[in-house]
């Protein structure tokens, strides 16, 4: 178990702390700032730490061919037009700022290039999050460490090959590392949960776990095997249109979510046996009388 920690605003990421939860919002807004200004309100309503969005510049990001394919979506044809449609500007980012700053919650970013990575820098984010599409990229891993601050790494569709390389682009200072398996929605038995614990044990850093899967026990799982900082994507409704609605969390989810992790936090103690005063009166009362430890 690593005893370091890595500072995210005002919280400490690290296995003696709270575990840190990030809502996902990525791309559930579906290009609406007021829909993702009430995902954010779920985000606060139900205690989380933080919000997460994704950025990318389309034409860099994406090939031309890709862009082209048809594909029929409430923004146009193609799949251009999707990607496009779901991408905020300087605009909506000045709200989501302020929005953020007005409730109280900590806002990131995936950003997916370079470009993406300068836009956001000017609002300051304290920390920036490799998506796993992006863990192969050392152009923006560097460009990333450049930065002097934070950052957070997904593992999906990695082996330790591509993680370690990743690692040793990036350096392990200020460094958190997500185990992930990056289907919408995964398997439960493709999670390989304890995944968080050999990723523990090879690097002196706190671990987390980004989930894709249906349900909320397998993310409880995994803060009991240690990960400290957990993201699940969030949505109004699971059946609104949207590729990663369907491995999201509806708002009643979320509150059990991290209720829960709380609970868990509690009932854990610190591992130390001893006699609690609510039991003494138990005991007194039914232990044998006159009955010693021989």
């Amino acid at each position: 178990m690593s005893r370091k920690t890595v500072k995210i605003g005002n919280s400490v990421i690290g296995n003696d702390f709270p575990c840190y939860i990030v809502a996902e919002i990525g791309i559930n807004h579906n290009g609406s700032l007021d829909m993702a200004k009430q995902l954010i309100d779920v985000a606060v309503k139900f205690g989380c730490d933080a919000v997460k969005f994704q950025k990318r510049t389309v034409d860099v990001v994406y090939t031309a061919e890709e862009l082209a394919k048809p594909r029929e979506n409430p923004f146009g044809p193609t799949n251009g037009d999707l990607k496009r449609g779901l991408e905020f500007g300087l605009k909506e980012y000045k709200e989501i700022d302020a929005y953020c700053k007005s409730k109280g919650i900590t806002w990131f970013v995936s950003c997916w290039d370079e470009k993406s990575l300068d836009f956001i820098k000017q609002f300051d984010p304290p920390c920036y999050k490799i998506a796993s599409p992006s863990i192969t990229d050392d152009n923006l891993l560097r460009y990333c460490r450049k930065q002097k601050k934070p950052i957070i790494i997904s593992t999906g569709m990695s082996d330790m090959n591509i993680i370690d390389h990743a690692v040793g682009v990036v350096g392990i200072d200020n460094l958190i590392i997500m185990h992930c398996t990056s289907t919408y929605p995964s398997k439960t038995e493709e999670l390989n949960l304890k995944g968080i614990e050999t990723l523990m044990e090879r690097y002196d850093i706190p671990i987390g776990y980004s989930g894709h899967e249906v349900g909320l026990y397998t993310t409880y799982a995994a803060v009991v095997l240690g990960a400290c900082i957990v993201e699940r994507h969030i949505t109004l409704d699971r059946s609104m249109w949207g590729s990663d609605q369907a491995a999201s969390v509806e708002p009643q989810g979320l509150n059990r979510l991290v209720a829960d992790i709380r609970n868990w936090e509690a009932a854990k103690g610190d591992g130390q046996i001893k006699i609690y005063d609510s039991e003494i009166p138990i005991m007194k009362k039914l232990r044998r009388v006159g009955a010693k430890v021989a």
